[in-house]
């Protein structure tokens, strides 16, 4: 996993034994053991890692008009019960504009005030519950809904 692991070794000493991984990838989720062995003692703990991701498509960038699916998965091995969208920190309904299967989240026609963060939140049969966000970008036009723009004569006009 190098380099994206460290130990802060200056922490060792007060016995902070932390693993930081940045970043973090799905293939890191699973167990890990730490084992530190002092003087004629053996310390162990086990700590499980779940990854939860929020992936795109197609791809950045999403243009205007386009359709585009947010899909959301995590390592947890319970079975589903609810996703939930959150768009700018507001609950998404899924239906019309958007709809919502297995985890992911279709937007048939993204318009540019579906910029901004948007965060899955799964809830699993066990009762855990895991959320990630992701932070979308739109290219389109931004402008008036109307395309005719009047100025006066000698002014400027955008």
């Amino acid at each position: 996993m190098r380099p994206r692991v460290s130990v802060q070794d200056s922490a060792l000493r007060d016995g902070n034994f932390s693993l930081q991984i940045d970043p973090v990838r799905s293939e890191d989720a699973g167990l890990y053991e730490a084992q530190v062995t002092y003087n004629t003692g053996v310390q162990s703990c086990q700590v499980e890692l779940g990854v939860i991701t929020v992936t795109l498509s197609p791809p950045s960038p999403v243009v205007e008009n386009e359709p585009l699916l947010l899909s959301c998965n995590s390592s947890h091995q319970v079975s589903l019960v609810e996703t939930r969208w959150f768009h700018n920190g507001r609950l998404v309904p899924t239906f019309g504009t958007f709809f919502s299967l297995n985890g992911a989240l279709s937007i048939l026609r993204p318009a540019m005030s579906d910029e901004g963060s948007w965060r899955c939140q799964l809830r699993y049969s066990d009762n855990v519950i895991v959320s990630a966000t992701y932070n979308l970008q739109i290219l389109g036009f931004d402008g008036p809904t109307n395309s005719v723009v009047y100025a006066a004569s000698g002014s400027a006009a955008d």
